[in-house]
């Protein structure tokens, strides 16, 4: 859960060690490499060709999200049985980005007068909400100020609050939506705050400049408390706590599909377990004009939103490499700690540069110690990060033996060194160029022609997906309704314009 750098100027490969090995010596502290982040950034830029992405694999590692007892009773929904053959919009991918696009259609088109249901299905290659979304770190953060000297730069003062702004719009509607219907409990729902945590002098020296910057533009601080390294919990370092909630987000996404499933204006059916292999033009068909192909059989679509993420250039191949979405494998583990949950603090946090990410679950019963979600240790496995691995099978055991130390060595005494997790698993994020996703009709800029006229897409977190896809999938949502309904679409004030395939401030379908 890395927030979006903005990317900064690349640091060169042969200094990386030395900052990590000085680093070593004069804290003693992190089992990971520190000022990575630039790095990184330059090995996804390199003009590297691995082809398009393949469809998700079928063995993937066991998640906590997904595969505790009766987390996930959608799981192979729709999987037997006759497949739906129609549907005026086809949404491939059951993660927050597909679930979101059926519910805010639905909030789009209700109260049409004398207007049919709308007929949506939602496919996915494997069970739902197995993707990234079911196997991340659970965190549900807007970013505070990190990173905005360089979006200033790049992008200007409009669009830098914007991205501000949909971050907390997204964290905004979905705890109102969590609140509204009473679901606090069903979802795990907490709200402990963040603490970003500034491990080398030089992330503090930049958090200040960002803070200062965002404070001269106008942005909204009143949630930032500033804290030394007295106050982050025995870790000897400084940070800053600001908004931050953390839920367990299957079962969010769970509860989401079944509130759009409840809307009168869809008909929305799910099919889990249905890879889509292809999707090719019908055959003379002006009101279906799309065909697409599964192992079950074939759905004819008018509309198709593709919310895949990581995988997207399978059925997009234009959008694979650094122009478009590369895969990124990450892992997470879930540990349990050696302190109780009020010594190690209620909050969510992130660390070096944000690439570890951690938060305590809630106490169960019976329960002293909790259990830590922990996310990270790609940049243990330098020099390629885990881009371009699209295979979340199995676990790297470079990231998995930093992140076996990360915590102990940070706030020592408070985790166990040795202690084995409970459950390790990897997911696939979808990387981007920019760190921004891609939001809009699908456009192919090697081709001439619009060959891809119904096609949308909202993909591209970067490792950042929590508060930026349920906010996409609505624009993108209310973009499909507008040309359902023959009206024209303007963004959203909250979306940057930067985030749209066609860059343009109005789109019209």
């Amino acid at each position: 859960m890395i927030p979006p750098s903005l990317r900064a100027a690349g640091m060169p490969f042969q200094r990386l060690f030395g900052v990590w090995f000085l680093f070593s010596l004069t804290m003693g502290t992190l089992p990971v490499p520190t000022s990575a982040l630039a790095d990184s950034q330059r090995a996804l830029e390199l003009p590297v060709d691995h082809g398009k992405a393949p469809l998700p694999v079928a063995n993937w590692t066991k998640s906590f999200w997904i595969n505790s007892p009766g987390a996930n009773p959608l799981a192979g929904e729709g999987s037997q049985g006759p497949l739906t053959e129609d549907a005026d919009v086809c949404i491939i991918g059951s993660g927050l980005t597909g679930v979101s696009a059926a519910y805010h259609l639905g909030k789009q088109l209700e109260g049409r007068e004398r207007a049919a249901p709308l007929k949506v299905v939602i496919l996915d290659a494997r069970d739902f909400c197995a993707g990234a979304t079911g196997r991340n770190g659970g965190h549900l953060s807007p970013v505070a100020f990190a990173s905005f000297n360089l979006a200033l730069q790049r992008f200007g003062t409009d669009e830098v609050l914007r991205w501000l702004a949909l971050e907390r719009h997204t964290v905004t509607e979905v705890v109102k939506i969590i609140e509204e219907h009473g679901l606090q409990e069903a979802v795990d729902l907490t709200n402990g705050g963040r603490i970003e945590l500034l491990i080398t002098p030089e992330e503090l020296t930049a958090a200040k400049a960002d803070y200062k910057a965002a404070e001269a533009a106008g942005a909204d601080l009143d949630d930032v408390k500033w804290l030394n390294e007295g106050e982050t919990f025995g870790s000897s370092h400084p940070g800053y706590l600001h908004t931050g909630y953390n839920l367990w987000p299957l079962k969010f996404v769970t509860e989401l599909y079944k509130l759009a499933a409840a809307s009168p204006a869809l008909n929305l059916t799910l099919h889990t377990r249905t890879p889509v292999t292809a999707v090719t033009p019908s055959n003379g068909s002006s009101t279906r004009p799309w065909t697409l192909n599964t192992p079950r059989g074939s759905v004819s679509c008018t509309r198709i939103i593709h919310a895949t993420n990581a995988h997207v250039s399978h059925l997009l191949p234009h959008m694979s490499g650094p122009a478009g979405v590369i895969p990124v494998r990450a892992q997470v583990m879930a540990l349990r700690a050696a302190a109780p949950l009020d010594s190690i603090s209620r909050h969510a946090w992130t660390g070096n540069e944000g690439f570890e990410y951690w938060f305590p679950r809630p106490l169960e019963e019976g329960q002293e110690h909790p259990l830590v979600i922990i996310g990270g240790g790609r940049e243990a496995t330098l020099p390629k990060y885990e881009l371009y691995v699209a295979d979340d099978s199995a676990i790297n055991p470079k990231a998995g033996a930093a992140l076996r130390k990360f915590l102990p060595t940070l706030f020592p005494g408070k985790y166990e060194e040795g202690r084995e997790p409970e459950m390790e698993w990897t997911g696939i994020m979808g990387y981007t160029a920019s760190s921004d996703p891609f939001v809009g009709p699908v456009v192919d800029p090697s081709s001439s022609t619009n060959k891809y006229e119904g096609h949308f897409v909202s993909a591209g977190y970067s490792g950042h997906g929590m508060p930026r896809a349920f906010a996409c999938a609505e624009a993108l949502a209310q973009m499909v309704a507008a040309g359902i309904m023959g009206k024209s679409w303007s963004p959203p004030e909250w979306l940057p314009r930067h985030y749209l395939t066609n860059r343009v401030g109005l789109v019209q379908h």
